[in-house]
Order: structure tokens, then sequence, then C-alpha cells
């Protein structure tokens, strides 16, 4: 065989040796989707079918929790994050016109913790969300924006969160084991869900029957109540 020739053999050679390498890439790669898009199915399945329902500012949970009376014509709904500082200036904004507004308002809270710059606004809405099962969700609520500055910059805020259910008699076997339930997570994890739908991008973020209020000063939300009161009661 002379050299042109034995040169043409191994080029045959190689070209042969890469097809068959394309070839089992190919099947292995047909393989290996088979084998996984049946996990990613079921996957997608589990998260789809495990969401609870969400609901927008203008509806009303059977789970939400609700301060004041719920036939009062206006519907104020805040998504807050317990560890947001700006949340803390909200909560006391709206406890210090409480008592001029609650006779036209109900005020109901929505879970919206933003992990990514506060550590610990999840398990703080856990805590809160557990107390609820035992009746103390709003003293738990208070609570914890009471005393943020002292449990926001701890590096494990859970033994806190701990003394301040113990402060409020509850029975911390049962708390820990709700915080642990589906009930509970989901709860938390669809508040956000809905808050999302809802154009919900910053914590504190207000609804008034349904309209997004930018700036909830105490002025605002004050002349936006006795707005959608004085219509309601017109409407009549």
């Amino acid at each position: 065989m002379g050299k042109r020739e034995e040169q043409q053999k191994r080029k045959e050679e190689k070209q042969l040796a890469a097809k068959h390498r394309e070839q089992t890439r190919k099947l292995l790669t047909k393989v290996g989707l088979f084998g996984i898009a049946p996990i990613l199915l079921i996957v997608t399945l589990y998260i789809v079918f495990s969401q609870g329902p969400t609901y927008s500012p203008v509806e009303i949970a059977d789970n939400d929790h609700i301060r004041g009376e719920r036939g009062n014509p206006v519907s104020i709904v805040v998504y807050a994050d317990f560890q947001c500082p700006a949340c803390s200036t909200e909560h006391q904004t709206v406890t210090r016109i409480w008592p001029r507004i609650r006779d036209k308002a109900h005020l109901i809270f929505r879970h919206f913790p933003v992990t990514t710059s506060h550590p610990h606004a999840w398990t703080a809405s856990l805590y809160a969300e557990a107390a609820g099962k035992q009746g103390r969700f709003w003293e738990m609520h208070d609570y914890l924006f009471a005393a943020q500055p002292i449990w926001a910059g701890l590096s494990d805020a859970e033994s806190e969160f701990d003394s301040y259910a113990l402060e409020l008699d509850l029975n911390l076997e049962q708390l820990h084991a709700d915080i642990e339930s589906d009930e509970v997570v989901q709860k938390v994890r669809n508040d956000q869900r809905g808050g999302n739908s809802a154009g919900v991008r910053a914590t504190p973020t207000l609804f008034i029957n349904g309209r997004m209020i930018a700036q909830p000063t105490a002025s605002r939300i004050r002349e936006l109540v006795d707005e959608e009161f004085e219509q309601a009661n017109g409407a009549d």
C-alpha cells in the first residue's frame, strides 16, 4: 500500500470513529432525556398541584388574618415583611390612626418576605402564621414588629422568636410542629404568590379597596379610607 493510500485509509477510519462517537452521544442523550423527562414531569406536576389558591387585594380568603370588622366597607390589604424597617414604620402608622378608621375599615395582613435582603423574614412569617393556629396571630405580628431592632441583627433569631411565643403563652411544641406543616408554609408562599400577581414589588405595599397606595402616609391612608367609605355609603 502506497503512502497516499495509507493516509486515505487512516482518514476514513477517523471519520468512521467520529461518526460512531456522534451516534453514541445521540443515543445517550435520548436515554438520558427519556430517563429524566418523567422525573421532571412529576416534579412539575407536584409543584403545580401543591400550590394553593391565591387571592387578589379585593378578595378575602378564609385563612386571611383580619383586624377589625370584616363587614366594614373599606378593605386595607397590606403585603409586608417582618424584617423590613419600612414595614415596621407602616405598622406604627396604621396602629396610630387605627382608632380613627376602625369603624370604617378592616385590615388584612399578607406575608411578603423578601429573603434576599432579610434572612429572618421567612422564619418570622412562619412563627406569626403558626401563632395564628393558636389564635394569637395579631399578638405575634405586633410583637415581631415591636422587637424588630432586637432580632433583625441576630445570626439566629429562632430562639428569640421562641421567647416571644413563651411570653404569649403559646404551646411551643405545637408551634414548632405547625411551623413545619404544609398548611403554614403554603399560606406564606401563596400570600407571596398572590402579591406578585397583584403587582407587589416592594414592601410595604398597601391596597385600599383594591387601589395600590404608593406612599402609605397616615394622612393619605385616612383620606382614602374616608373617600371609599363615603362612596360605599352613597352607593347604599
